[in-house]
């Protein structure tokens, strides 16, 4: 089954472990998370035998407000499962595979974003550091790690797909799906912990800082020295105006001398 790309406004069915196969004897919890924070919200399934029950009805267990908990699953809690208030709005669905088979292919139980990057694990119920665990999409076989891993660094719809895993020689899981929302942007990046650029008036007041030091400076030495130039010159001009004066009255006094 196609997971709905994206959640309602009002709920979200939230599925933790965030996958959509378990193996058997798993425990799975499933909540019902809107933007009211109401009660009024109770997970569903529909049965095998094509029925509708909410939890706790010959299933599950209500744990809290709108959480559901399977403490042990068996393959026949595979199916799909969602979230419905009691005016009967419902909210995205997702299809839970309880698996019976040795191998297991954990996919993100919700779409994922577009740029996102995502992890798929192959896992065997008995590991072995000599398994192989070769991965397949849309029945196309698109790599082989030993580590049961396969990362897609930046998801596009063109990796959207039915995947499957298997162990070299071995089982198969079964397929599950993974959507790709292109109408939901990746995570911001993390803040940097590194101190902010200074902004770029900052030089200049730094230089105009400076220049008003230097010019302060100047002046503080300059000074003596322009006053003493300008006090030696008055002092020049003084004598040189009292010279003709003190040769006017020496002639006048040789004048005198000589009448007499």
């Amino acid at each position: 089954m196609q997971l709905t790309p994206f959640c309602l406004l009002l709920s979200c069915l939230r599925v933790s472990p965030d996958r959509s196969q378990f193996f058997r004897y798993n425990s799975i919890s499933l909540s019902c998370e809107d933007q009211l924070n109401s009660t009024s919200w109770k997970v569903k399934r529909k049965t095998p035998e094509g029925g509708v029950r909410p939890c706790g009805s010959g299933w599950g267990f209500v744990s809290s407000g709108s959480t559901c908990i399977i403490r042990s699953t068996y393959p026949t809690d595979t199916g799909v499962y969602w979230c419905e208030s009691e005016d009967g709005e419902m909210s995205n669905g997702v299809n839970i595979t309880i698996t019976d088979r040795r191998v297991l292919l954990e996919t993100p139980a919700l779409p994922v974003s577009v740029g996102a990057a995502v992890t798929l694990h192959c896992k065997a119920e008995t590991s072995s550091p000599n398994h192989t665990f070769n991965y397949y999409r849309d029945g196309q076989h698109i790599g082989s790690t030993p580590t049961g891993e396969l990362s897609i660094r930046r998801a596009s719809k063109t990796d959207e797909g039915l995947y499957e895993c298997g162990i070299t020689g071995g089982e198969e899981s079964r397929g599950s799906w993974l959507a790709v929302d292109a109408s939901r942007l990746p995570p911001p990046p993390a803040p940097s912990s590194a101190p902010p650029p200074a902004p770029s008036s900052a030089p200049s007041a730094a230089s105009g800082w400076a220049s008003v030091s230097r010019l302060m400076c100047h002046l503080v030495v300059g000074t003596p020295y322009l006053l003493s130039t300008v006090l030696l010159g008055l002092v020049y001009r003084d004598r040189k105006r009292a010279r003709p004066a003190a040769e006017r009255r020496g002639s006048n006094d040789v004048i005198m001398e000589i009448v007499v």
